[in-house]
């Protein structure tokens, strides 16, 4: 809660997050051949597959058990056993990834245990591996379900010890766009590494356009390189924020002893340094060419626009790795992050977020487990020159007349939400130019003559 309020609120207003089973249909979503089915009401369906759609413009599939009054008395294993048969008839998937919602765990459904007895009644069936997730959202956002179901996956499915691979790494990078991913994807080829990224959304949920209907796109992290992902030589996690209980590294040490390097996102020059020198103590290869140049460029653009972006107040808002990330690189281009807020609840923000701001906190006003009327309240005090987040911060910049940066998850106002660059030195050159002619747009706006040279 806003350290502004003068009540204590009796509800969550506009909440800045979405539900944890949406983010655990997202992780699965990036699996090779996976369907997720959400053990709940059609309602929860529906609500993902809305949002889903909304913001990645491609079809998008959500199996349900369809509780009714019936299920929520006496349980739901009946649905969730048809509801599981239907899917392997319709969508004939090679993986199917359930996860669980409020009304399922709060009547107690022990999920694990009905997926087992539904295995077991079905033995000597080729049916398809099915991965089961606890994710009710009044105990996490969408993105703890995300890493929930990362980690339950590589539970369920890397089972291969053997030998190391070589130049191998696994990369889990948590809640990125499909154009992150290609990007992520392209940088450890161009250091010649073999690699398993998990969840693989990059063509799952930004395809092209096809001639025939596909149920189950193709694309996703083969189902293979989850088994071998006990044979890298590391697995780079993309998070400062998770617990080891949440973090699907972590697991992968502790079980087949692949070392764990947490980054946080590489978003900026220096946390993006940070991820390519990584890459260089790994492979013992220097960091490709084109890579540099991509990284001279963006720092010869901090020089052309910091007049115009320096000491910036700067709302900043979303998953809490984003938010980090995007503080950081608004600290190393002069604007100041001046609110912090997300959703989430781990109790780490504030100290991460200091750590990566050169003159620590300051001012700067950081709101964990926050809503969009505390992120209001404390914007209205902060006087912010510019908004940073996803499209439920609409409303805010409307109300406090500043603009607003689209960046994250969900952006459904906007096209072309799958395809915004946050990473590496090539996403925040992206994210750089779209700040600083944000700003140029506002200068010119208000500027009672009209003058277009500045």
């Amino acid at each position: 809660m806003s350290p502004h309020a003068t009540a204590t609120p009796t509800a969550t207003q506009n909440a800045c997050k979405v539900c944890a089973p949406l983010g655990a249909c997202l992780a699965f979503r990036g699996v090779e051949g996976a369907i997720p089915l959400v053990h709940g009401s059609q309602g929860c369906a529906t609500y993902i597959r809305r949002y889903m759609i909304g913001h990645f413009r491609e079809p998008m599939d959500v199996a349900s058990s369809s509780f009714g009054e019936r299920s929520a008395i006496f349980g739901g294993k009946d649905n969730l056993h048809k509801g599981l048969k239907n899917v392997i008839k319709q969508y004939k998937p090679r993986l199917i990834g359930v996860a669980s919602s409020c009304l399922s765990e709060t009547i107690g459904d022990d999920l694990r245990m009905l997926v087992r007895q539904f295995q077991e009644d079905r033995v000597g069936n080729d049916d398809p591996v099915v991965v089961p997730v606890s994710t009710p959202s009044y105990a996490g956002t969408h993105d703890e379900g995300f890493h929930a179901t990362v980690r339950a996956i590589i539970d369920r499915l890397t089972t291969t010890a053997g030998p190391r691979c070589g130049s191998m790494v696994n990369v889990l990078p948590g809640i990125v766009s499909p154009a992150d991913i290609r990007h992520l994807k392209e940088i450890l080829r161009d250091f010649g590494l073999d690699h398993v990224v998990l969840p693989d959304y990059s063509d799952t949920l930004d395809g092209p356009a096809v001639a025939e209907y596909e149920p189950i796109p193709s694309g996703g992290s083969p189902l293979r390189g989850i088994a071998r992902m006990a044979q890298a030589d590391a697995t780079l996690v993309l998070s400062s924020m998770l617990s080891p209980q949440q973090s699907g590294g972590a697991l992968l040490e502790e079980r087949f002893g692949v070392p764990e390097r947490r980054l946080g996102l590489p978003i900026g020059v220096r946390q993006t340094d940070r991820f390519f020198r990584t890459l260089e103590d790994i492979t013992g290869r220097p960091t490709p060419p084109v890579h540099a140049l991509e990284r001279g460029r963006l720092v010869d653009s901090y020089v052309d626009a910091h007049k115009y972006v320096f000491g910036k107040r700067v709302v900043v808002y979303g998953e809490e790795d984003l938010v980090v990330g995007l503080a950081a690189f608004l600290d190393e281009i002069g604007a100041v992050p001046i609110v912090c807020a997300s959703g989430g609840h781990s109790g780490r923000m504030q100290k991460e977020i200091a750590a990566h701001l050169e003159r620590g906190l300051g001012e700067t006003v950081v709101l964990d487990g926050a809503d969009f009327a505390d992120i209001t309240e404390a914007a209205a005090v902060a006087q912010p020159d510019l908004l940073l987040g996803n499209s439920k911060g609409y409303s805010v910049a409307r109300q406090l007349g500043v603009p607003l940066v689209r960046v994250g998850f969900p952006i459904h106002d906007r096209m072309g939400g799958q395809r915004v660059l946050h990473l590496s030195y090539r996403g925040a050159q992206q994210l750089f130019d779209r700040i600083a002619n944000e700003l140029l747009r506002r200068m010119q706006d208000d500027c009672p003559v009209g003058h277009a040279h500045y």
